[in-house]
């Protein structure tokens, strides 16, 4: 039985998710939007509650398991911000 993932798009505002970030982490995180939307030409959309992801890749494993996730994303939450590449 297929389930659907548990990240998705989601229509939560990306600077009020910020607004509620520790200040360093607000700091870099305000950063790494401006760099990585550079980058990607895509607006920052959140991604399930804590991730801010850049564009979508959609994907489809040989098991027949199949979804989407951005392209490239990060979440500043504790305990340290972390970026994923797809």
């Amino acid at each position: 039985m297929a389930t659907a993932n548990k990240t998705q798009p989601t229509p939560e505002d990306v600077d009020a998710f910020i607004s509620r970030v520790d200040d360093r982490k607000r700091a870099d995180a305000v950063e790494l939007i401006s760099l990585l939307s550079a980058a990607t030409g895509e607006p920052a959309v959140m991604w399930g509650s804590s991730i801010i992801g850049f564009g979508a890749r959609h994907y489809r494993y040989a098991s027949g398991h199949e979804g989407d996730t951005p392209l490239i994303g990060f979440s500043p939450g504790p305990p340290r911000s972390r970026c994923t590449c797809r």
